[in-house]
């Protein structure tokens, strides 16, 4: 099993090369059902694995012209701001459990896990429709409060399940930000990998003892030698289909986590 979890390491920074996201949906399950990590650690493993592969992958799109700093910083600003206070804040004050009815317990990791899962399924079906994220919005000026909102929405995101949020950053720089599909790419990047490092930072307050430094630090390593793997591959196959193919992965294994969490709650 932990042969087969170093490879799916590399698929984690694969992803992120390939279509700019889909980074931390891969490394949660990962992290949780292949290695055992608790729920909430997890999280906290996701924003330091996901934030360096994004990191070390848009400095060479950045070096290429493919980043847009302006839309970078509008989206990031906002982003940042919701990770921090929902690390700070939110995360914390969620109860454990969240819902007791009789022999009924909803525990806080099987929330978040519910919670991870439902966003597997909403970002799978945005990949497979595709082509609706490349229209782009009337006029000539940034659609700044869609960009800042979309933004906050990430943030929150972020600081709660630690996914970086590509799936849902893509179609936004794209429709609002009408940046071309290549700039959006290496534009995420750089706001995963803001976003998932304040994340880590927030969240390493409270887990600093529990971290196993040179587990996470392995399975980074993996995820970079991806990246790169991810950026070859983006160069010479359709990326459309790959980001529908992609799609239909994701949707699988969100409904099987779904229903992973769903028996443990019946059990409870």
């Amino acid at each position: 099993m932990e042969i087969i979890g170093y490879i799916a390491a590399i698929a984690i920074g694969v992803s992120l090369g390939m279509i700019g996201g889909g980074g931390s949906i891969l490394t949660i399950p990962l992290l949780v059902y292949i290695f055992g990590v608790d729920p909430i650690l997890a999280t906290v493993y996701s924003l330091f694995i996901v934030g360096s592969t994004s990191l070390v992958g848009g400095i060479p799109k950045y070096t290429q012209g493919l980043v847009n700093l302006k839309t970078a910083l509008l989206f990031g600003i906002p982003s940042i701001m919701s990770v921090l206070l929902t690390r700070a804040f939110i995360a914390p004050a969620i109860p454990d459990p969240i819902l007791r009815i009789g022999n009924f317990h909803l525990t806080k990791p099987v929330f978040l896990m519910l919670l991870f899962a439902a966003l597997m399924i909403g970002a799978s079906l945005s990949m497979i429709k595709g082509e609706k994220t490349r229209r782009k919005v009337s006029g000539t000026d940034y659609k700044i409060s869609l960009i800042f909102l979309e933004g906050i929405l990430v943030g929150m995101l972020t600081g709660l399940v630690g996914a970086g949020g590509g799936f849902l950053i893509i179609p936004a720089l794209i429709m609002f930000g009408r940046l071309p599909m290549k700039t959006a790419v290496g534009t995420s990047l750089i706001i995963i990998a803001a976003n998932s490092s304040i994340g880590f930072l927030g969240g390493l307050a409270h887990h600093r003892e529990d971290i196993q430094w040179k587990f996470m630090i392995t399975i980074t390593l993996l995820a970079i030698s991806g990246i790169f793997i991810g950026h070859r591959i983006s160069k010479k196959w359709d990326g459309e289909k790959l980001k529908k193919n992609f799609g239909r992965i994701i949707l699988v294994l969100g409904i099987m986590i779904l229903l992973n969490e769903g028996i443990k709650m019946i059990k409870m």
